[in-house]
């Protein structure tokens, strides 16, 4: 009977309860009815108020606090520096002496073509990037252009400034050289590009 008595206690607290908080936080009001759910006996009404420290058992805990997520980002990375621009100069004079030493020769001049020129360009400022001369794919990209099966290309460069005469003369002492300027091609695209240090490359598309 004393256990009898007891349980019908607990249910009657817990009814008190939940007259006496009808504005708690849904979550509380939640646990009170799940707690008064359990109840199967008759509930007497209590002569005097429920102990504090039974509706301190009711009463959820607070909610422990979630530690905040802080994305941490990579540095980031200099923007670098664009690379100075290079100064270009098309055909100047040496398309000219190129048609003088061909009509010293009884050969037709050469055609200028902008297709050969943007090779000759090309083939000059990666000179320039690079600090010194080479063939690389000049011949190939000429035909790109399809002006032909033969193709040619002569490179040079000169420090300080530019003296298309000079090169010229060293073009048409050397054999190979003198071979295209005097081939049978008949267009001709000319660049100059100037480097960093100071020495000015140039390239020569024959097509």
């Amino acid at each position: 009977m004393r256990m009898l008595v007891s349980r019908g206690a607990l249910g009657g607290a817990i009814l008190v309860i939940a007259v006496a908080i009808p504005q708690a936080a849904p979550a509380q009001r939640q646990l009170v009815a799940e707690s008064a759910s359990i109840t199967q006996f008759p509930v007497p009404e209590l002569k005097s108020a429920p102990r504090p420290d039974r509706l301190k058992t009711l009463v959820p805990p607070p909610p422990t606090p979630q530690p905040r997520r802080v994305a941490i980002l990579p540095p980031r990375k200099p923007t670098p520096a664009p690379p100075p621009s290079l100064r270009v100069a098309l055909g100047t004079g040496q398309w000219g002496l190129i048609n003088q030493d061909r009509q010293r020769a009884g050969l037709v001049p050469l055609l200028w073509n902008d297709c050969l020129a943007t090779i000759a360009k090309q083939q000059a400022a990666r000179m320039a990037s690079q600090g010194y001369i080479s063939h690389a794919n000049g011949r190939t990209l000429d035909l790109g252009c399809h002006l032909g099966t033969r193709t040619g290309e002569n490179i040079g460069f000169q420090s300080g400034s530019i003296n298309d005469a000079a090169m010229n003369t060293w073009f048409m002492g050397d054999a190979p050289h003198r071979a295209n300027i005097l081939g049978p091609y008949h267009y001709v695209g000319v660049a100059w590009v100037w480097g960093n240090n100071r020495t000015a490359y140039l390239a020569v598309e024959f097509g």
